[in-house]
This record gives structure tokens, C-alpha cells and sequence, in this order.
């Protein structure tokens, strides 16, 4: 008799762990795994505004897969999924190759939201993934290079659209690396514009009003132009119009919108906004074989408003998806999924942050500590003390053969 065939799309965050919670429950011979993901390592996706700005080392941000992975039992294979057969329960890659599965995770991650504005596609920049992100921080440079041959003004001004936690991080970031480059490139940094549009009326929207006032405060004190209640209506290559004015500028960093994947589309499987609506078991409700977590997932706890697609919901439904997957092969019963709101936390610097954690407003140096522990906490989870450690001295994890393949 063949053993099951358990195939987990995408080595983000929920990937990653129930990949590594299959492979800790799951007996010898019990079952094949197979993690597919695009590239052949793992981003800490909610570090990657530190990769757009420059401020971390690749090393630091991207992992390599197989190094966190039980490959006596899970096996990783390098594609790009491009549809799925659910009804011949099968996986088609890129170049035509199919994998055949008894049991799918979908975990594939987000895609960015445009909203439809015209040019944001074609001239924003996404900090979406590991590349997207590390080529804000390449064409950064061009422009402080580009500056010293035409004086164009447009591209020192850099401009992030949107002031949620990640827009507020990049911010942060760039406020750092700015004057830096600025510096190296022998250019007056009072020379240099950083702007935060923002079309709700306050940063950090749905945040406690004592912590949009502190981040506020920060912002406007290390010279932040941060524009709310101001909408984007289209970007050009140097300039990008607003319902408050033009902003001559040759960078516009999205950070608005995500959605979910688009392998759902024509399918019959409901979605909202791209994610597929799962059950309380992680389940989508029309297919019992096939599990969705984190950004792909729509879950609603009874009349409540849709969990939010972060890394937090990920690295919970992880560990209960993989405990479902060996339920169901075993014929156990499944645990249902239960959410735990635990705080959020937005840096704002390497030594300033802002946020909430237990119900209590967390902000400066101890936000910004709290930050780098929920780090270290997902970095123990996935590779032990050995790489917490790593990244705690400054180490990281050699991957210069994979960052030597991301440039550009």
C-alpha cells in the first residue's frame, strides 16, 4: 500500500511550521511530505523593511530551507506552482511537471493590493517578498548615484504609501539609512525628503490613540513629512499625484494592500478578497483534503470580524493544520482553531517602537526590545537555540550564494 502524500505549498511562515510539525508527529514510513516553494530559502517576512532600507544583512533574512527541515521526512522541492487540480487532487508546476497529493496546505502567501490606481503597478515598488524588497533598497542607491549627475530633486524624495505597521517600518528604517547614504555619496542630507501618505485620517490606523500620538511624535521630530487623510490617484515614473498636492518623486513604496492568491480564482471555492474560506478546522469546507493557512486563509470566528493576514495567525494555525493533517490520516479527532490575540509591535528604528502587548502600550526602547524578542522567539521555533543565538550576536546564516542569485 502507498504511503499518503501530503503536499504543503509555500515555505512562508505557515509553511515552515507545519512542515516542521508533520515532521515531528508523523511516524517513519507514515507519510511523504513535500514543501514546495519558488526559492529555495525562507524570508522573515516581517523583517523585510529592513531589507528595502538596507539595514540588515541578507544573511539575517533569508534562510535557507533544507537547514530547518526534518528531510528523513519531508522532502523540499524548488518550483512555481502555476494551478491546481482539485479534483484530480494535483499540483501543477511551472515547465508542466504535477505532483499528486492526498493532502494539500495552502500557504502560498499574499499579493499586493493596487486598488486599481493607475500606475502603481507599473512604477511602485512592493515590499512583498525577499527580491521585491531588495530591489527598493538597489534602486535607492541608483538614485543617490543618479542625484550626483542631474541634481533632480525627485529623487531624493522618497515616498511610502501607507502608514500601517509595515509603512510605518519602512519609514523607520530609511530614516536611518538615509542619512547614511547621503553621507557617502557626499550629498547634503537636508537635501533628502522622506514622506508618508496615508489615506486614514491618523497612522497606524485602529491603533490606541497614545500610540499614534507617540509614533507621530517620533516621526515628526526625525524630519518625517507624514501626509494622513491623503489619498494616491496615480503614479508616474517621477511624480505621483495625490487628491493633497504632486510629489515629484521617483519612488513610491507600497505598502496598502494585500490580497489573496489567485490560484482560487475560477475554481468554485469560496473566496473573499482572494482567500478561501476555511472551517474551524482549517479545512476548506468543499474539500476535506485541503487545508489553507495564514495569508490564503479567510477565518471568521462567529459574527467576528475575518482574522487579519499576518504572521501571528500564520505561526498559530500552523501547529493546529499539521496536528489535523496526522488527525485525519489517523483517524483521530481534529482540533479546532482558536485564536489568541497576543499584541502587535511596530519598530520604528533599531531603538524605537510602539505598540501593544497583554493590553498594555508598549513604546521607545522597551517597544523596540519586544520587537527583536517576538524575532528571536519565531527564529528559536524554527532552528533552535543554535540560529536564535546567531542572530543575537549578529551572525545570521550564511547565504551568500543565495543572496549573490537576488540581485536586482
Amino acid at each position: 500500500m502507498s504511503k499518503t502524500r501530503i503536499v504543503i505549498l509555500g515555505a512562508g511562515y505557515g509553511g515552515m511550521i507545519t512542515s516542521k510539525r508533520l515532521g515531528k508527529l508523523l511516524k517513519a514510513g507514515e507519510a511523504d511530505v513535500t514543501l514546495i516553494n519558488k526559492h529555495d530559502y525562507h524570508y522573515l517576512t516581517t523583517e523585510l523593511h529592513k531589507t528595502a532600507a538596507g539595514t540588515e544583512p541578507d544573511s539575517k533574512i533569508a534562510l535557507p530551507i533544507t537547514q530547518f527541515i526534518d528531510q528523513e521526512k519531508v522532502t523540499f522541492k524548488k518550483g512555481t506552482v502555476s494551478s491546481i487540480d482539485y479534483s484530480g487532487n494535483k499540483v501543477l508546476l511551472e515547465g508542466g511537471e504535477k505532483v499528486n497529493y492526498d493532502y494539500l496546505v495552502v500557504s502560498l502567501g499574499f499579493h499586493v493590493s493596487t486598488f486599481g490606481i493607475p500606475g502603481i503597478k507599473e512604477h511602485a515598488f512592493e515590499v512583498r517578498s525577499f527580491r521585491s524588497s531588495k530591489t527598493i533598497y538597489h534602486h535607492i542607491q541608483r538614485q543617490f548615484a543618479l542625484y550626483k549627475e542631474d541634481e533632480d530633486p525627485s529623487r531624493l524624495t522618497f515616498v511610502v504609501a501607507g502608514a500601517g505597521f509595515t509603512g510605518v517600518e519602512v519609514v523607520g528604517e530609511l530614516v536611518v539609512k538615509l542619512p547614511e547614504l547621503a553621507e557617502e555619496y557626499n550629498i547634503p542630507f537636508d537635501k533628502v525628503r522622506i514622506v508618508n501618505v496615508e489615506a486614514a485620517p491618523t497612522i497606524l490606523p485602529g491603533s490606541a490613540d497614545a500610540a499614534v500620538d507617540y509614533a507621530s511624535r517620533i516621526l515628526d521630530k526625525r524630519g518625517v513629512e507624514v501626509k494622513t487623510s491623503t489619498k494616491v490617484l496615480e503614479c508616474k515614473e517621477d511624480n505621483i499625484i495625490t487628491d493633497n498636492g504632486d510629489l515629484p518623486s521617483r519612488t513610491l513604496i507600497w505598502t496598502c494592500g494585500v490580497q489573496g492568491h489567485h490560484l482560487f480564482e475560477g475554481t468554485g471555492i469560496e473566496t473573499v478578497q482572494g482567500r478561501a474560506v476555511v472551517d474551524e478546522y482549517l479545512r476548506i469546507p468543499t474539500l476535506k483534503n485541503v487545508f489553507c493557512i495564514g495569508d490564503n486563509s479567510y477565518f471568521k470566528t462567529g459574527e467576528k470580524t475575518p482574522l487579519p493576514p499576518t504572521a501571528q495567525v500564520a505561526l498559530q494555525q500552523a501547529p493546529v493544520c499539521g496536528d489535523n493533517i496526522v488527525g485525519t490520516i489517523r483517524g483521530t479527532e481534529l482540533r479546532k482553531f482558536e485564536y489568541h490575540h497576543k499584541g502587535s509591535v511596530a519598530s520604528l528604528s533599531e531603538h524605537y517602537g510602539v505598540g501593544e502587548v497583554g493590553g498594555a502600550l508598549l513604546k521607545g526602547k522597551i517597544a523596540a526590545a519586544m520587537k527583536k524578542v517576538i524575532g528571536y522567539r519565531y527564529l528559536f521555533f524554527l532552528g533552535g537555540p543554535s540560529l536564535m543565538l546567531k542572530h543575537f550576536f549578529g551572525g545570521g546564516t550564511s547565504l551568500a550564494k543565495v543572496a549573490a542569485k537576488q540581485q536586482g
